[in-house]
Protein backbone atom coordinates (compact mmCIF):
# COMPACT_ATOMS: atom_id res chain seq x y z
CA UNK A 1 0.00 0.00 0.00
CA UNK A 2 2.88 2.58 0.42
CA UNK A 3 4.25 1.53 -2.75
CA UNK A 4 1.32 2.63 -4.44
CA UNK A 5 1.13 5.77 -3.00
CA UNK A 6 4.53 6.68 -3.66
CA UNK A 7 4.33 5.66 -7.14
CA UNK A 8 1.34 8.13 -7.35
CA UNK A 9 3.43 10.71 -5.53
CA UNK A 10 5.86 10.52 -8.06
CA UNK A 11 3.28 10.73 -11.05
CA UNK A 12 1.75 13.91 -10.01
CA UNK A 13 4.92 15.35 -9.11
CA UNK A 14 6.43 15.02 -12.75
CA UNK A 15 3.25 16.60 -14.35
CA UNK A 16 3.27 19.39 -11.63
CA UNK A 17 7.09 19.71 -13.29
CA UNK A 18 5.93 19.73 -17.07
CA UNK A 19 3.23 22.07 -16.65
CA UNK A 20 5.69 24.55 -14.85
CA UNK A 21 8.42 24.28 -18.14
CA UNK A 22 5.41 24.70 -20.80
CA UNK A 23 4.45 27.93 -22.18
CA UNK A 24 1.50 28.75 -24.60
CA UNK A 25 2.36 29.56 -28.06
CA UNK A 26 2.15 33.33 -29.07
CA UNK A 27 -0.02 33.42 -32.40
CA UNK A 28 0.01 37.04 -32.71
CA UNK A 29 3.92 37.28 -33.11
CA UNK A 30 3.41 35.24 -36.32
CA UNK A 31 1.02 37.46 -37.26
CA UNK A 32 2.65 40.35 -36.96
CA UNK A 33 5.86 38.73 -38.81
CA UNK A 34 3.44 37.67 -41.81
CA UNK A 35 2.51 41.39 -41.85
CA UNK A 36 5.88 42.96 -41.70
CA UNK A 37 7.60 40.78 -44.46
CA UNK A 38 7.75 43.34 -47.09
CA UNK A 39 9.72 46.18 -47.40
CA UNK A 40 8.75 49.91 -47.80
CA UNK A 41 10.81 52.06 -50.39
CA UNK A 42 9.66 56.02 -51.11
CA UNK A 43 8.19 56.93 -54.35
CA UNK A 44 10.97 59.23 -55.84
CA UNK A 45 11.42 62.28 -57.86
CA UNK A 46 13.94 63.11 -60.02
CA UNK A 47 14.39 65.37 -63.25
CA UNK A 48 14.14 63.42 -66.52
CA UNK A 49 17.25 62.43 -68.44
CA UNK A 50 17.72 64.62 -70.97
CA UNK A 51 17.46 62.52 -73.84
CA UNK A 52 15.00 59.59 -74.08
CA UNK A 53 16.18 56.40 -76.79
CA UNK A 54 12.94 55.54 -78.80
CA UNK A 55 12.93 53.27 -81.73
CA UNK A 56 13.01 54.39 -84.97
CA UNK A 57 12.35 52.95 -88.52
CA UNK A 58 12.89 54.53 -92.13
CA UNK A 59 10.36 55.09 -94.51
CA UNK A 60 10.96 56.13 -98.31
CA UNK A 61 10.32 60.14 -98.36
CA UNK A 62 7.68 59.45 -101.31
CA UNK A 63 5.95 55.62 -102.25
CA UNK A 64 3.63 55.26 -104.73
CA UNK A 65 1.64 52.13 -106.21
CA UNK A 66 1.10 52.36 -110.16
CA UNK A 67 -1.83 51.43 -111.23
CA UNK A 68 -3.36 52.08 -114.88
CA UNK A 69 -6.09 54.49 -114.97
CA UNK A 70 -7.79 52.62 -118.35
CA UNK A 71 -8.43 49.06 -118.91
CA UNK A 72 -5.48 47.44 -121.09
CA UNK A 73 -3.11 44.23 -122.12
CA UNK A 74 1.01 45.21 -121.08
CA UNK A 75 2.20 45.41 -124.24
CA UNK A 76 5.71 46.16 -123.26
CA UNK A 77 7.43 46.48 -119.79
CA UNK A 78 10.47 48.81 -119.45
CA UNK A 79 11.31 48.49 -116.00
CA UNK A 80 12.24 45.68 -113.69
CA UNK A 81 12.53 45.23 -109.76
CA UNK A 82 15.85 47.31 -108.52
CA UNK A 83 15.37 49.98 -111.51
CA UNK A 84 16.49 53.83 -110.85
CA UNK A 85 14.37 56.18 -112.63
CA UNK A 86 13.70 59.53 -113.14
CA UNK A 87 11.05 61.79 -113.26
CA UNK A 88 8.74 61.37 -116.40
CA UNK A 89 10.35 58.22 -117.68
CA UNK A 90 8.29 55.66 -119.67
CA UNK A 91 7.81 52.91 -117.14
CA UNK A 92 5.32 50.71 -119.51
CA UNK A 93 2.93 50.59 -122.41
CA UNK A 94 -0.54 48.74 -122.53
CA UNK A 95 -2.36 48.03 -125.94
CA UNK A 96 -6.33 48.50 -126.16
CA UNK A 97 -7.75 48.32 -129.65
CA UNK A 98 -11.09 49.43 -128.75
CA UNK A 99 -9.74 52.67 -127.82
CA UNK A 100 -8.16 53.01 -131.67
CA UNK A 101 -11.91 52.55 -133.06
CA UNK A 102 -13.28 54.69 -130.39
CA UNK A 103 -10.78 57.66 -131.62
CA UNK A 104 -11.62 57.10 -135.38
CA UNK A 105 -15.52 57.38 -134.71
CA UNK A 106 -14.48 60.27 -132.83
CA UNK A 107 -12.73 62.01 -135.33
CA UNK A 108 -15.72 61.13 -138.12
CA UNK A 109 -18.23 62.82 -136.58
CA UNK A 110 -15.72 65.63 -135.84
CA UNK A 111 -15.02 66.14 -139.53
CA UNK A 112 -19.12 65.73 -140.02
CA UNK A 113 -19.85 68.57 -137.56
CA UNK A 114 -16.75 70.95 -138.89
CA UNK A 115 -18.37 70.54 -142.13
CA UNK A 116 -21.91 71.08 -141.43
CA UNK A 117 -20.72 74.09 -139.39
CA UNK A 118 -18.56 75.48 -142.60
CA UNK A 119 -21.46 74.93 -145.01
CA UNK A 120 -23.96 76.64 -142.45
CA UNK A 121 -21.59 79.64 -142.40
CA UNK A 122 -21.23 79.92 -145.74
CA UNK A 123 -25.05 79.70 -146.00
CA UNK A 124 -25.28 82.63 -143.67
CA UNK A 125 -22.71 84.72 -144.91
CA UNK A 126 -24.73 84.70 -148.54
CA UNK A 127 -28.11 85.54 -146.75
CA UNK A 128 -26.09 88.63 -145.22
CA UNK A 129 -24.68 89.57 -148.34
CA UNK A 130 -28.10 89.16 -149.93
CA UNK A 131 -30.05 91.26 -147.45
CA UNK A 132 -27.67 94.10 -147.97
CA UNK A 133 -30.77 94.44 -151.02
CA UNK A 134 -33.75 95.71 -149.25
CA UNK A 135 -36.71 93.15 -149.69
CA UNK A 136 -34.70 90.41 -150.70
CA UNK A 137 -34.11 88.59 -147.36
CA UNK A 138 -36.47 88.53 -144.86
CA UNK A 139 -34.98 89.42 -141.22
CA UNK A 140 -36.45 85.81 -140.42
CA UNK A 141 -34.74 84.15 -142.23
CA UNK A 142 -31.83 85.80 -141.72
CA UNK A 143 -32.02 85.12 -137.86
CA UNK A 144 -32.43 81.28 -138.25
CA UNK A 145 -29.56 81.16 -140.90
CA UNK A 146 -27.13 82.92 -138.00
CA UNK A 147 -28.62 80.74 -134.93
CA UNK A 148 -28.00 77.27 -137.54
CA UNK A 149 -24.16 78.66 -137.77
CA UNK A 150 -23.76 78.78 -134.20
CA UNK A 151 -25.55 75.84 -133.22
CA UNK A 152 -23.73 73.81 -136.12
CA UNK A 153 -20.01 75.69 -135.17
CA UNK A 154 -21.13 74.30 -131.17
CA UNK A 155 -21.77 70.68 -132.45
CA UNK A 156 -18.13 70.93 -134.17
CA UNK A 157 -16.48 72.36 -130.92
CA UNK A 158 -18.19 69.48 -128.93
CA UNK A 159 -17.45 67.10 -131.05
CA UNK A 160 -13.74 67.96 -131.22
CA UNK A 161 -13.59 68.21 -127.03
CA UNK A 162 -14.61 64.40 -127.85
CA UNK A 163 -11.41 63.50 -130.18
CA UNK A 164 -9.35 65.45 -127.15
CA UNK A 165 -10.76 62.96 -124.57
CA UNK A 166 -10.05 59.88 -126.63
CA UNK A 167 -6.39 61.10 -126.67
CA UNK A 168 -6.38 61.45 -123.28
CA UNK A 169 -7.20 58.62 -122.94
CA UNK A 170 -4.72 56.72 -124.89
CA UNK A 171 -2.15 58.60 -123.41
CA UNK A 172 -2.93 56.73 -120.12
CA UNK A 173 -1.85 53.63 -121.78
CA UNK A 174 1.56 54.65 -121.00
CA UNK A 175 2.84 54.81 -117.60
CA UNK A 176 5.27 57.49 -116.41
CA UNK A 177 7.24 57.79 -113.16
CA UNK A 178 6.08 60.25 -111.22
CA UNK A 179 9.09 61.60 -109.42
CA UNK A 180 12.91 60.68 -109.07
CA UNK A 181 13.26 56.74 -107.46
CA UNK A 182 13.73 52.84 -107.36
CA UNK A 183 11.05 50.48 -108.58
CA UNK A 184 10.78 47.82 -105.52
CA UNK A 185 8.22 45.50 -106.81
CA UNK A 186 6.65 44.72 -110.38
CA UNK A 187 3.96 42.53 -110.69
CA UNK A 188 2.88 42.19 -114.03
CA UNK A 189 4.53 41.10 -117.55
CA UNK A 190 3.62 41.80 -120.95
CA UNK A 191 0.20 39.96 -122.18
CA UNK A 192 -1.18 40.29 -118.72
CA UNK A 193 -4.50 42.02 -118.29
CA UNK A 194 -4.69 44.97 -115.77
CA UNK A 195 -7.01 47.34 -114.88
CA UNK A 196 -7.76 50.90 -112.43
CA UNK A 197 -7.51 49.09 -108.96
CA UNK A 198 -8.57 49.86 -105.40
CA UNK A 199 -5.85 50.25 -102.32
CA UNK A 200 -6.10 46.89 -101.64
CA UNK A 201 -5.58 45.26 -105.13
CA UNK A 202 -1.80 44.20 -106.18
CA UNK A 203 -0.47 47.38 -108.56
CA UNK A 204 1.18 46.78 -111.38
CA UNK A 205 4.97 48.70 -109.72
CA UNK A 206 5.61 50.04 -106.76
CA UNK A 207 8.05 52.95 -106.83
CA UNK A 208 9.74 54.43 -104.10
CA UNK A 209 12.06 57.90 -103.38
CA UNK A 210 15.09 56.61 -101.85
CA UNK A 211 17.47 60.07 -102.11
CA UNK A 212 15.86 60.82 -99.00
CA UNK A 213 14.15 58.94 -96.67
CA UNK A 214 12.17 59.55 -93.10
CA UNK A 215 12.77 58.40 -90.12
CA UNK A 216 9.28 58.07 -88.33
CA UNK A 217 9.75 57.86 -84.22
CA UNK A 218 6.90 57.58 -81.99
CA UNK A 219 6.93 59.08 -79.32
CA UNK A 220 4.42 58.07 -76.56
CA UNK A 221 1.46 59.91 -74.53
CA UNK A 222 3.13 61.31 -71.14
CA UNK A 223 6.30 62.49 -73.68
CA UNK A 224 4.88 64.19 -75.96
CA UNK A 225 4.84 67.74 -73.91
CA UNK A 226 8.44 67.21 -72.94
CA UNK A 227 10.10 67.28 -76.17
CA UNK A 228 12.34 69.40 -77.18
CA UNK A 229 11.93 69.96 -81.28
CA UNK A 230 14.24 72.91 -81.16
CA UNK A 231 17.23 70.44 -80.58
CA UNK A 232 19.17 68.06 -83.06
CA UNK A 233 18.40 64.55 -82.29
CA UNK A 234 21.21 61.94 -82.19
CA UNK A 235 20.19 58.18 -84.29
CA UNK A 236 22.33 54.92 -84.71
CA UNK A 237 21.01 52.52 -87.23
CA UNK A 238 20.86 48.78 -85.81
CA UNK A 239 22.63 47.64 -89.24
CA UNK A 240 25.20 50.38 -89.08
CA UNK A 241 26.57 50.56 -85.55
CA UNK A 242 29.20 52.90 -84.24
CA UNK A 243 28.02 55.50 -86.93
CA UNK A 244 25.96 57.91 -85.20
CA UNK A 245 24.49 60.86 -86.85
CA UNK A 246 22.61 64.02 -85.81
CA UNK A 247 19.36 65.71 -87.59
CA UNK A 248 16.58 67.83 -86.82
CA UNK A 249 12.92 66.95 -85.97
CA UNK A 250 11.73 67.84 -89.73
CA UNK A 251 7.89 67.43 -88.71
CA UNK A 252 5.67 66.45 -86.23
CA UNK A 253 1.88 65.11 -86.34
CA UNK A 254 0.45 67.35 -83.70
CA UNK A 255 -2.31 64.70 -82.67
CA UNK A 256 -2.19 61.23 -81.47
CA UNK A 257 -3.12 57.71 -83.48
CA UNK A 258 -4.03 54.86 -82.43
CA UNK A 259 -1.85 53.48 -80.11
CA UNK A 260 -2.00 56.89 -78.09
CA UNK A 261 1.39 57.86 -79.78
CA UNK A 262 2.57 60.76 -81.92
CA UNK A 263 4.75 60.49 -84.43
CA UNK A 264 7.57 62.66 -85.58
CA UNK A 265 9.36 62.16 -88.73
CA UNK A 266 13.55 63.78 -89.15
CA UNK A 267 14.43 64.20 -93.03
CA UNK A 268 17.72 61.84 -93.63
CA UNK A 269 19.95 62.49 -96.71
CA UNK A 270 20.70 59.08 -98.55
CA UNK A 271 23.76 60.41 -100.73
CA UNK A 272 25.73 57.09 -100.94
CA UNK A 273 22.48 54.81 -101.10
CA UNK A 274 23.62 52.57 -98.07
CA UNK A 275 19.98 53.38 -96.23
CA UNK A 276 17.21 50.78 -97.15
CA UNK A 277 13.73 51.21 -96.15
CA UNK A 278 12.50 49.23 -93.30
CA UNK A 279 15.88 49.60 -91.23
CA UNK A 280 15.85 50.52 -87.10
CA UNK A 281 17.00 52.94 -85.41
CA UNK A 282 18.11 53.86 -81.73
CA UNK A 283 17.10 57.56 -81.64
CA UNK A 284 18.20 60.33 -79.07
CA UNK A 285 15.29 62.79 -78.38
CA UNK A 286 16.45 65.34 -76.39
CA UNK A 287 13.78 66.50 -73.51
CA UNK A 288 12.98 69.65 -72.17
CA UNK A 289 14.62 70.95 -69.26
CA UNK A 290 13.31 70.82 -65.89
CA UNK A 291 10.81 68.07 -66.79
CA UNK A 292 10.67 65.89 -63.86
CA UNK A 293 8.66 62.35 -63.18
CA UNK A 294 8.16 59.96 -60.33
CA UNK A 295 10.48 56.68 -59.83
CA UNK A 296 9.97 53.62 -58.45
CA UNK A 297 12.07 49.87 -58.01
CA UNK A 298 11.88 48.40 -60.69
CA UNK A 299 10.70 45.62 -58.86
CA UNK A 300 7.76 47.21 -57.37
CA UNK A 301 5.87 46.95 -60.98
CA UNK A 302 3.74 43.91 -60.81
CA UNK A 303 3.02 43.26 -64.12
CA UNK A 304 -0.32 41.09 -65.49
CA UNK A 305 -2.38 40.11 -68.49
CA UNK A 306 -4.40 42.72 -67.47
CA UNK A 307 -2.84 45.64 -65.66
CA UNK A 308 0.01 47.00 -64.39
CA UNK A 309 0.04 48.51 -60.96
CA UNK A 310 2.32 49.38 -57.63
CA UNK A 311 1.28 48.14 -54.36
CA UNK A 312 1.23 51.57 -51.93
CA UNK A 313 0.57 51.97 -48.54
CA UNK A 314 -2.18 54.63 -46.87
CA UNK A 315 -2.99 54.21 -43.31
CA UNK A 316 -1.24 50.68 -43.16
CA UNK A 317 -3.47 49.26 -45.95
CA UNK A 318 -2.51 47.86 -49.32
CA UNK A 319 -4.14 50.63 -52.45
CA UNK A 320 -3.14 48.80 -55.83
CA UNK A 321 -2.67 51.77 -58.16
CA UNK A 322 -2.73 51.38 -61.68
CA UNK A 323 0.25 52.88 -63.81
CA UNK A 324 2.26 53.60 -66.98
CA UNK A 325 5.90 52.56 -67.53
CA UNK A 326 8.02 54.97 -68.89
CA UNK A 327 11.28 54.94 -69.40
CA UNK A 328 13.37 52.26 -67.42
CA UNK A 329 16.55 51.99 -66.00
CA UNK A 330 18.85 49.32 -64.01
CA UNK A 331 17.45 49.91 -60.99
CA UNK A 332 14.05 52.40 -61.41
CA UNK A 333 11.51 53.04 -63.67
CA UNK A 334 9.42 55.77 -64.60
CA UNK A 335 6.01 55.71 -63.97
CA UNK A 336 2.63 57.68 -64.09
CA UNK A 337 -0.61 57.01 -62.53
CA UNK A 338 -2.20 58.66 -59.04
CA UNK A 339 1.18 59.10 -56.87
CA UNK A 340 3.32 61.32 -55.74
CA UNK A 341 6.54 61.94 -54.68
CA UNK A 342 7.44 60.37 -51.02
CA UNK A 343 4.16 58.02 -51.24
CA UNK A 344 5.17 54.24 -49.83
CA UNK A 345 5.05 51.01 -51.76
CA UNK A 346 6.00 47.83 -51.66
CA UNK A 347 9.27 47.13 -52.97
CA UNK A 348 8.45 43.66 -53.90
CA UNK A 349 4.73 42.64 -54.01
CA UNK A 350 3.24 39.50 -55.21
CA UNK A 351 -0.59 39.31 -56.93
CA UNK A 352 -1.49 37.35 -53.85
CA UNK A 353 -1.48 41.49 -52.20
CA UNK A 354 -5.05 42.19 -52.47
CA UNK A 355 -6.26 46.02 -52.20
CA UNK A 356 -7.21 46.85 -48.55
CA UNK A 357 -5.07 44.26 -47.23
CA UNK A 358 -3.38 45.48 -43.43
CA UNK A 359 0.42 45.94 -43.92
CA UNK A 360 1.34 47.21 -40.57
Amino acid sequence: MKYKIGVIGFIACLFAACSENEKPVDLTTNTKKAANKYQLVNVTEKALSSVAKLPGQLIPFNEVNLFPKVNGFVKQMLVDRGSIVSKGQLLAVLEAPEMESQLQAANSRYLQAQENAEASKEKYQRLKEAAKEPGSVSPLDLDNASSKMKADQAMAQSEHSNVDAVRTMQGYLRIYAPFDGMIIQRNVSPGALVSPGKATDQPMLVLQDIHKMRLTVSIPENYVDKVDLKKPVSFTFNAMPGQPQTATISRSANSLGSMQQEAIEIDVANKTGNLKPGMYAEVSIPMLSGAKSLLVPNGAIVRSTEHEYVVAVRNEKAVLIDIKEGLTGNDATEVFGNLKADDKVISHPTDEIKDGDIIN
